[in-house]
């Protein structure tokens, strides 16, 4: 397709898509620690911020492919922004009625919509322009959703934690009226900013009904004799994918409470590192990529997996901020995991290679599982030996790139 000017802004909007989902997903770090005050929760109780999260990705795999196959993928995109912004804008009464049960469903609203986008909007980019840099166009997309991962914890710790936090004790202690007092204004911090977020997406849902996007051709159905899940390297990879993501998320959710626990640091100081983190997940994605000129993807996965599950240990035994420059450490050699494993994952696969991605897909429903028990580990332990749950993640990890270990070329072409 010969770029035209229309396609130009085509493709800035669904760049946008990538940025938008990015942030939206890497809010929940800033939302678990916030909601966990404001709505006085267990750390177990915290974790289903994640868990409305990413079951939604599992859920609605499929209706999300139906409905684009009957509507079309710019139908999708679009269902996909209203349910996004009807989420966001869900958060002020949520918040007005200091209800967990309605965070957790405007929670859940906003990623069936992302389920939507994350559908749709890599296709989409790849036929937008010149075919010959289509691969240059997605890659670009995708630091868009480095750059909202980075962003979103720095700006969420800005507008949404407020920095102040008291003991059990000290609410104990504290008259009913001002106990309540505090806790709403908590929970009203997230109103303006989850507004401001649903009426930017709900923007961007008008422009994309106002642009014209091409139709996308089907693949032909092709009949294959073989069941898909008699491929064994898929199906590992696909339970390396579901711990990878229960890995990823345990990491990033719990780090701020962590950094509080463990090394004293303030929230609003802690989503600071966080942020740092994250930014060094983006450069991380950079530079492994580049590194897979000279080392075979399963090498370097393999290698990763080793070093964060040392990082992990010294975590969990060290003290301080030790501590806590390990799990900074530890965003940087995930950054390539995810593609990673999804590429060696769908290898060879041939006719089998959509069905197969659709399965690796929805092993995001690890972030919905793994973070309910690390919840429940620190309720019964302490936030530190929680994080072993991450570093057991790892090992499955490990175990599938070392059945890899003789693929050399994959395409690293998924942002996540």
């Amino acid at each position: 397709m010969a770029p035209t000017a229309n396609n130009r802004f085509a493709i800035i909007l669904l760049t946008s898509l990538f940025f938008l989902w990015g942030f939206a997903l890497n809010l929940n770090p800033i939302l678990i620690p916030h909601l966990k005050k404001a709505c006085q929760l267990s750390d177990v109780q915290s974790a289903f911020i994640d868990s409305a999260s990413y079951i939604a990705y599992f859920l609605m795999a499929i209706p999300a492919g139906q409905f684009m196959k009957r509507f079309g993928y710019k139908g999708g995109i679009i269902l996909g922004l209203m349910l996004f912004a009807t989420g966001a804008f869900l958060f002020f009464p949520a918040a007005a009625t200091r209800s967990y049960a309605f965070f957790l469903t405007a929670l859940f609203i906003i990623a069936c919509g992302l389920a939507f986008l994350e559908t749709a909007a890599n296709p989409y980019i790849t036929v937008l322009g010149d075919p010959k840099t289509a691969t240059h166009r997605i890659n670009f997309a995708q630091s868009f959703n480095g750059l909202a991962a980075t962003l979103a914890p720095l700006l969420g710790g800005m507008f949404i934690l407020s920095g102040h936090s008291f003991t059990k004790e000290q609410e104990a202690a504290m008259p009913a009226t001002q106990l309540n007092s505090y806790l709403q204004n908590e929970a009203n911090s997230v109103q303006v900013p989850f507004l401001v977020i649903g009426s930017v997406v709900l923007l961007v849902a008008i422009f994309i009904w106002k642009t014209r996007l091409p139709d996308l051709a089907e693949d032909e159905e092709v009949h294959v004799e073989k069941s898909i899940f008699k491929e064994k390297n898929l199906m590992w990879g696909v339970l390396a994918q579901f711990f990878y993501v229960g890995g990823q998320v345990c990491v990033s959710s719990f780090f701020i409470r962590f950094s509080k626990r463990v090394a004293g640091i303030e929230e609003k100081q802690a989503a600071m590192f966080l942020s740092a983190a994250l930014l060094g997940f983006m450069a991380g994605r950079f530079i492994g990529t580049f590194l897979m000129r000279y080392i075979a993807p399963a090498k370097l996965l393999a290698g990763y997996s080793i070093i964060n599950m040392c990082l992990l240990s010294v975590a969990v035994l060290s003290h301080g901020k030790i501590s806590v420059y390990a799990l900074v450490g530890v965003e940087f050699f995930m950054s390539i995991m995810f593609p990673t494993i999804f590429s060696l994952s769908i290898h060879g696969l041939g006719a089998k290679t959509k069905e197969g991605s659709s399965l690796v897909i929805m092993a995001i429903a690890g972030g919905a599982l793994f973070p309910v028990l690390m919840g429940r580990l620190s309720d019964a332990t302490n936030i530190q030996t929680a994080y072993i749950v991450p570093a057991i993640c790892f090992i499955v990890v490990f175990y599938f790139a070392l059945r890899n270990l003789k693929v050399r070329d994959i395409q690293l072409s998924v942002a996540h």
